[in-house]
């Protein structure tokens, strides 16, 4: 079996008891999943949720609290308990273990993004697992549906990860909810992730989580899109880390896009903050889409937004809001202006976006 960079992902209901404590036993399986793919040869990096889970009761709330300063301050709370019991477990296997919390803004921001990939590249060699969390404290939007899964995406994505595995409480995706459905069958392979089969993810799961199906059909749309094949299994099945990785039906496997980005392209297409939009006629669309060609100011036909040169900029269809992808501009707007009416009266041309510096919408 080659040997693979990992991301694991575990929510917080694959890590909490019935009443919304955290459970020892719990973060101990999932330690020793993990201790057995490092064993197997495997390069593992964790994302785990929990901060909140861990906290809540130690700062006086009877039940997990839902205003956003009361699950920062728990979450406060709850950080280095979390982080005490997984280190904890990984000794016991004499594996060192490394915190790492990140936001959005992290992955947003090019020189952090870059700092985080350099700082888990050299945790990585140096044989550690790194635990990696939102920063709930300091976050906002992160504590809402969906945070590490999506997380845990944009980490694969970044690492260029061999495979990602949400462990969660389902043994993967259905054809409709089994607990309420039981017609319902597993689905074992994706390879393309549909509108229909997007579809076919629900609402939040349990009230300890935060993120249910749907979020982690939108993890796996981005790490595939990025060439990160994604398995989602259940949490607590012995085995089921290695056998995920070895390509053994233990959930739902969803298969990579054969063309992985770029890490640089990784970071426009997910990441990145736009500055601006520009609109192409049929020519332009029909180059740089089709013909891996770059994109010139006469294929333009409207601009907006207040851009400078290497900003980052939306490309939409002429007369649409179909986005065809972004791209880093060469120019400013005025200068852009410039060459867009210079181009339709003399033209002149240059380019405006390198194909190189252009990924299309996913």
């Amino acid at each position: 079996m080659e040997n693979k960079l990992v991301t694991v992902k575990v929510g917080t209901s694959s890590l909490t008891n019935a009443d919304g404590s955290i459970c020892s036993e719990k973060i101990e399986s999932v330690v020793t999943e993990i201790a057995a793919l490092r064993e197997a040869g495997h390069t593992v990096i964790l994302v785990t949720s929990g901060a909140v889970a861990a906290g809540f009761r130690r700062i006086g709330y009877a039940k997990r609290p839902t205003s956003i300063p009361a699950k920062q301050a728990a979450a406060a709370v709850g950080q280095g308990l979390l982080l005490e019991e997984y280190t904890r477990f990984f000794a016991a296997h004499d594996i060192v273990s490394a915190q790492i919390l990140l936001t959005r803004d992290d992955f947003r921001d090019r020189r952090r993004y870059k700092n985080a990939f350099n700082a888990l590249e050299i945790i990585l060699q140096r044989g550690a697992v790194p635990v990696i969390n939102e920063n709930d404290t300091v976050s906002i939007d992160e504590l809402r549906l969906g945070d590490n899964d999506t997380l845990s995406a944009q980490v694969a994505a970044m690492m260029h990860a061999g495979l990602l595995v949400l462990l969660t409480d389902m043994d993967g995706l259905y054809t409709a909810d089994p607990r309420t459905d039981e017609t319902a069958e597993r689905i074992e392979r994706v390879e393309h992730l549909t509108p229909e089969i997007m579809a076919l993810g629900g609402s939040a799961g349990t009230s300890n989580g935060t993120g249910g199906m749907a979020t982690k059909l939108s993890a796996a749309k981005l790490a595939t899109a990025a060439g990160v094949p994604v398995v989602i299994c259940k949490a607590g099945s012995e085995g089921a880390l290695l056998s995920a990785v070895a390509g053994e039906p233990v959930g739902t496997y969803f298969a990579a896009s054969e063309t992985g980005m770029r890490t640089r392209q990784q970071w426009m297409a997910f990441y990145a903050q736009t500055r601006g939009n520009l609109y192409i006629d049929a020519g332009a669309e029909e180059a740089l889409v089709h013909h891996g060609k770059s994109l010139l100011p006469s294929g333009i036909v409207a601009a907006e937004g207040d851009f400078r040169a290497g900003d980052i900029v939306r490309v939409f269809r002429q007369g649409t809001n179909v986005l065809l992808g972004r791209g880093e501009v060469n120019f400013d707007k005025e200068e852009l202006l410039r060459r867009m009416e210079a181009a339709e009266v003399h033209g002149k041309n240059a380019v405006a976006i390198h194909r190189d510096n252009w990924v299309e919408e996913v």
